[in-house]
């Protein structure tokens, strides 16, 4: 376990397969935290929107990396994950489409989840 759990990390996924090897960072950075018992919060953003649908994630493919569906397994199971609003909408999808557990929210959330006391911020 690691030491500071009362600390939250936020992770911003800015891209998808558009940029796979940067999508799997966040992905298990993010995981690799909820694992630990750190407070984890994924927004999606970008292109990593659309692995907040369902069969999405396991259409991703990197070579070396764990399965996307398995870290977004991982970070649901014990953190949140949050769709960027305008993010969805320009993909044309909303609250009912997303994997159970996915919100949908916008940057004031963002904001306010980052500048909360003892969250650290990491955008990929």
């Amino acid at each position: 376990m690691l030491a500071h759990m009362a600390r939250t990390l936020v992770v911003k996924a800015t891209a998808g397969a558009d940029s796979p090897e940067r999508c799997s960072q966040a992905f298990t950075v993010a995981a690799t935290a909820a694992a630990s018992g750190v407070d984890v919060s994924l927004w999606l953003t970008g292109e990593s929107a659309w692995y907040a649908l369902p069969g999405r994630a396991q259409e991703f493919d990197l070579a070396h990396s764990a399965p996307l569906a398995e870290l977004l397994h991982v970070i649901l199971s014990s953190g949140r994950v949050t769709v960027c609003t305008q993010c969805a909408a320009r993909r044309e999808f909303g609250q009912d489409d997303v994997l159970p557990g996915v919100r949908i929210a916008g940057a004031a959330v963002f904001v306010e989840e980052c500048m909360a006391n003892g969250a650290q911020a990491l955008v990929y």
